[in-house]
Parts: structure tokens; sequence; C-alpha cells
């Protein structure tokens, strides 16, 4: 819905974001930051502490959280696909983006331009912009789809042969050659993820202060406001 339909509307905030899907993102928030933190020091330890193994198990536990989040994340992102089918309209924006539509092409090329600093007047969208949504969904969908196959291969290996993570992922090893192969790839995408939260997190800073509506408020409470368009 474009600010126009808006003003025809008389109205100043919306309702974008349900429930659920508000506690997707939080939820997916933490967990993929335990994920990033844990990772790191998966692919690279901590020093060797001297004593005891068994009074020293913080590599263990550092594991631990890292599967853990994993699972969370991994429901959370099945919800999140059952919720794109049965909740509202934005809640779909994530996973089917409209490629074939000129005028969505014309104006993610806007959004281009105007985070290049190259326009002076934003456009304001309900739901996601075309360029946002093209990111999420190539950046961040596509991104935990990757992370979650590899992550899951990597722990059926673990497991053992036969384990359920092992007969649904342990093609992914094969495939991508052997499995030092998968953990690169793996810890590879674990800082392609980190710059997109990077970008993800300016870009909503950014989007609430320069054009005047709401981004993470939004998240919070669900309401998309936009403070300079009034109704006539």
């Amino acid at each position: 819905m474009s600010t126009e339909q808006l003003k025809q509307r008389k109205q100043t905030a919306v309702y974008v974001y349900e429930a659920p899907v508000r506690l997707w993102h939080w939820v997916t928030v933490f967990s993929v930051l335990t994920l990033c933190v844990t990772g790191y020091f998966i692919g690279s330890p901590l020093p060797t502490m001297p004593g005891e193994a068994i009074d020293n198990y913080v590599m263990g536990y550092i594991r631990f959280a890292h599967f853990t989040a994993g699972y969370v994340v991994t429901i959370a992102f099945l919800g999140r696909i059952y919720w794109a089918f049965v909740g509202n309209s934005h809640a779909r924006e994530l996973f089917i983006v409209p490629i074939f539509k000129a005028k969505w092409w014309k104006e993610a090329v806007h959004e281009v331009r105007w985070y290049l600093f190259m326009e002076k007047t934003p456009k304001k969208y309900i739901g996601h912009n075309p360029l946002g949504q093209l990111a999420m969904f190539t950046f961040f969908v596509l991104g935990m789809i990757f992370m979650i196959i590899t992550g899951f291969a990597l722990y059926g290996e673990g497991l053992g042969q036969g384990s359920w993570a092992d007969q649904l992922f342990g093609w992914v090893i094969p495939l991508m050659g052997q499995s030092q192969d998968v953990h690169t790839w793996h810890h590879l995408g674990m800082w392609y993820l980190i710059v997109f939260i990077m970008i993800h997190v300016y870009v909503a800073v950014r989007e609430d202060i320069m054009s005047r509506q709401s981004l993470i408020s939004t998240m919070i409470g669900g309401w998309r406001m936009f403070k300079d368009d009034k109704p006539d």
C-alpha cells in the first residue's frame, strides 16, 4: 500500500506485523547472536585450560549453547514459514518477491538511490520496501536455509551414522566434498549473516530518522507510524 492510499484511508498508523511475526523476529535475533558468538569460538577455540578436563568444560558449554540456539532458530523459522500462509499479507513479503513486475524493480532502483543519498524524497511503504524485501529474501531467507542445512549436516556427523540428523542432512557432506569443506562454508555463512545484520540495523535506524516512519518500534508494537503524512 502506498502513501497515497494511506491518505485516502485517512490513516497515519497501520497495523503491520502480527504478534507471531514479532515474536519470531526477536527470538531469531537472540538466537542468531548466540549462534554467531558461539560459532566464532567453535571455529577459533579458546586456549587449553589447565587442570582436569572435567573441571574445564567451557568449550562443551559453548557447543551446547550453539546446538540449542540452532534448534530454536530452526523451529522458529519453520513457524515463520507456517505463518506466511495463515498470517496477513505482510507476513508473506519475506518469501514472495515480485521480481517479474517492472514497477517493483523501478521502485527498488529508487530505494538504492535513496540509500546512496541520490534521492531527496523517500517513498513510504506499509511493509518492506522493494529493496528491503529483496535483501531479506536473498541474504536472510536463503542464508538461513543454507546455515540450517549445513549446520545440521555437521550436527548429524557428531550424532553418528544413522541418526535423524544424518539421515536428513548427511547428503550435504559428500555433496560439498568433505566435512572440513562444510565447516568452512558454514563458518563463512556466519560472516555473511553478520554483514547482513550490520547493514540491516543501519538501514532500520536510518529510515526511522530520515524517512520519518517507524521501523524499529513497528517490530515491537506492530504498528507502523507515518510522522509526516497526516491525512488531508
